[in-house]
């Protein structure tokens, strides 16, 4: 039996009152999912799987539930279609002793049941259900829900006149607190039907497709329908005095429905119009929304994060990042599942990685280089801060380490843009629609190596070595280049790598070169590395002063240097250069007529500080330049002569 996780982002950033909601830090947001994901992992992890649900397989329920925002209760009956998966005399399902149920019926007959200390109800069948037949039954119950999960079943108050609101949040296993289910995770329904009676001042955000608001004078019954495979925990309610609002979308022509607090409406407007967009461009990049024959959905909630529902986010805050990571889930996360521990990045990963394309697309280059350079260096949890780790989670019984936001989050997005900058745009964001419509997967699992599959069949591209070194290994390479330019046109460059952990040898990749001009040319480079202390020739069409390794952060890599090398250098004319080091003039004299073109005095960073050209035809065996004004420190000197190009360190005291 495949073990998996069906992965939420929850986050808590803090408790907000209604009036004043306050967008959310980047970085804050990022560290508060991982933290309760973490919460809710250990949950998972000391839930034992009852075996007493595997002998059939749900297909449908009928949720009939009568709740009222300013009491704790909850009352109704919960009718589930099921096949047999063997003969079958009894069914249990999972339910909170704390609930108590009346009676069950099947086809208007009482069928006899217990509630055990196991937090079960046991149902015994008329008659033995045979393997492969469908059957149904209906359970009606009643009772105060306590809550187990981040939430369960809530009721708290908003705003200044303290109006009731009830919100579930069932993750991962509080689903049986408050109706009876099948907390099976690799069991998914097929399809539900959701009916909440409660007092009409009130409205209900649930999953799926609003079909009918019946409105009486005491009391109204509201409809949602949801015809996509959802697990118990993804199943939500939330009633309060909601104001409702659509954006709407245009690429699959449905709407984004938003319930949020009637003190909060302006607020929440002016932040929810980017979703359409968001939508629009993940479906550009990928595939259509999955769930666009029914609407994606925000209800706030009494919390300041949030909670992707099948297509109802549940937001205590409309930030925009909040609603880019929430939203990837939709996709990665709620339609395709990480089909166990290890592979928890195909979901925080991806979600990371789609919000960074979000800052790409809406913010530009700049900025998303920016956001890569914080998940590779410069932020809480930076990649290269530790030495090692990998994607690959080795140790499933750590929560902190399936949790990493260094970790599965930073470096499985990370991963991800590397594979892009790899196979290039066309065949990676193809790859990837591809595993998103494999029919084998969609609205299911999957693994790696099924990513790494679709990956490679698009590509072309034998991706084996590339998931050895970056997603089971650990760690990240250091690169060193030394060049040189010694004819005007080829330019040399030698790249050397080192490992922050000895689990990989060498990263192979592409690797980057930013090329800088003495006049300002710029040119990128992509040198293929195959093996250590690689050796490059380029042709340039410019007189090089300096080159960068990875500007862009295009990889995870850290400690990155570059050095002119002398002794790569073919062009060996008689120049002396003195005094070196020099305080204020420096001498450059040629011996055997070569004839001193021009000299370019270059920084540290590549900039041109100080040149000397000769613009007549009569030949200069000698240049004296003046440095005074210059900063102590390392410059290089750029000769070009009749004989060729020679660059030379010198040292300013």
């Amino acid at each position: 039996m495949r073990v998996f996780i069906l992965l939420i982002s929850v986050f808590f950033l803090q408790q907000l009152s209604s009036q004043e909601i306050t967008s959310e830090s980047k970085q804050d947001y990022l560290k508060d999912i991982q933290f309760l994901e973490q919460k809710a992992a250990a949950k998972k992890m000391n839930y034992k799987k009852n075996v007493n649900t595997e002998n059939y397989d749900l297909k449908y329920h009928r949720l009939e539930w009568n709740v009222d925002p300013g009491v704790a209760n909850i009352s109704g009956s919960v009718t589930s279609y099921f096949e047999a998966k063997e003969n079958m005399t009894t069914i249990t399902f999972d339910l909170a002793n704390n609930m108590t149920v009346q009676e069950v019926l099947q086809r208007g007959s009482n069928l006899s049941f217990v509630q055990n200390a196991n937090e079960e109800v046991v149902i015994t069948l008329p008659t033995t259900l045979n393997m492969g037949v469908l059957d149904s039954l209906t359970i009606s119950y009643s009772g105060n829900p306590v809550s187990s999960g981040f939430g369960s079943f809530e009721v708290s108050t908003h705003g200044n006149a303290n109006t009731p609101i009830l919100w579930t949040l069932s993750e991962p296993y509080g689903a049986k607190g408050w109706w009876p289910c099948k907390q099976d995770l690799i069991d998914k329904i097929d399809s539900i039907d959701v009916y909440v009676t409660h007092p009409s001042q009130y409205k209900t955000a649930s999953n799926g497709l609003l079909i009918s608001e019946t409105v009486g004078s005491v009391n109204t019954i509201t409809r949602w329908k949801h015809k996509h495979p959802i697990p118990a925990y993804l199943i939500a309610i939330a009633v309060t005095d909601y104001s409702v609002y659509n954006n709407h979308v245009t690429n699959g022509n449905f709407d984004v429905v938003n319930y949020v607090y009637p003190e909060n409406l302006s607020y929440a407007q002016s932040s929810t119009n980017i979703t359409p967009a968001i939508i629009d461009l993940y479906g550009t990049l990928f595939e259509m929304y999955p769930f666009a024959d029914e609407k994606y959905g925000h209800a706030q909630f009494g919390w300041g994060g949030g909670m992707e529902h099948t297509t109802m986010t549940f937001m205590g805050g409309f930030g925009r990042s909040l609603i880019a990571h929430e939203l990837a889930h939709q996709w990665f996360g709620d339609k395709i599942t990480c089909g166990s521990w290890e592979d928890i990045w195909l979901n925080e990963g991806f979600a990371t990685y789609l919000d960074g394309l979000v800052v790409e697309n809406f913010d530009g280059n700049a900025a998303f280089k920016n956001w890569r350079n914080s998940k590779v260096n410069s932020s809480w949890s930076a990649i290269t801060a530790q030495p090692s780790g990998s994607v690959f989670v080795t140790d499933t019984t750590s929560v902190g380490r399936i949790f990493s936001s260094r970790l599965s989050y930073s470096k499985g997005a990370m991963l991800l843009h590397m594979l892009r900058y790899k196979l290039g745009d066309i065949a990676f964001f193809q790859g990837i629609k591809n595993y998103l419509a494999d029919p084998a997967l969609a609205f299911g699992y999957a693994k790696t190596a099924n990513l790494k599959q679709h990956l490679e069949a698009q590509s072309g591209t034998n991706l084996t070595e590339f998931f050895n070194d970056w997603f089971i290994g650990e760690g990240y390479p250091s690169f060193s280049a030394s060049w040189n330019q010694n004819d005007g046109v080829n330019l040399a460059i030698r790249i050397s790598q080192t490992q922050s952990d000895a689990s990989v040898s060498f990263f192979e990749t592409p690797l980057p070169i930013r090329v800088h001009g003495t006049n300002g040319e710029v040119e990128m480079l992509r040198l293929e590395l195959t093996n250590n202390n690689q050796l490059f020739n380029q042709s340039v069409t410019f007189d090089v002063a300096s080159i960068e390794i990875d500007p862009d952060f295009e990889l995870i890599s850290a400690n990155n240097n570059t050095v002119l090398d002398t002794t790569m250098a073919t062009f060996s004319s008689d120049i002396n250069i003195y005094p070196n080091p020099v305080k204020d003039v420096v001498n450059i004299e040629s011996t055997n007529s070569i004839d001193i073109k021009s000299v370019y005095i270059v920084n540290s960073i590549g900039q041109v500080v100080k040149k000397r050209l000769n613009k007549s035809s009569n030949i200069i065996s000698k240049a004296v330049i003046n440095l005074e004004g210059l900063k102590s420190g390392i410059y290089i000197l750029i000769i070009t002569t009749n004989d060729g190009v020679m660059r030379k360190k010198i040292i300013i005291d």
